[in-house]
């Protein structure tokens, strides 16, 4: 199972992952981002893969 983990203090909420995949990632009013599906059975979507991969400040990160 591959799980989305964030780290907050580096979140800026630039909105990118959401862009990416915004069934996934929400930017809450709070400005940082909220990961509405943490984990994926069998492979992550290639958006989510794309949304971790654009984040500026590397605050996404896929872990196995």
């Amino acid at each position: 199972m591959t799980r989305v983990e964030l780290d907050p203090e580096r979140c800026v909420g630039s909105g990118t992952c959401e862009m990416f995949a915004p069934d996934v990632f929400e930017v809450g009013d709070d400005g940082v981002v909220h990961v509405l599906v943490p984990a994926f059975d069998g492979a992550e979507p290639d958006e989510v893969r794309e949304a971790v991969q654009a984040c500026p400040t590397q605050a996404l990160s896929l872990v196995d």
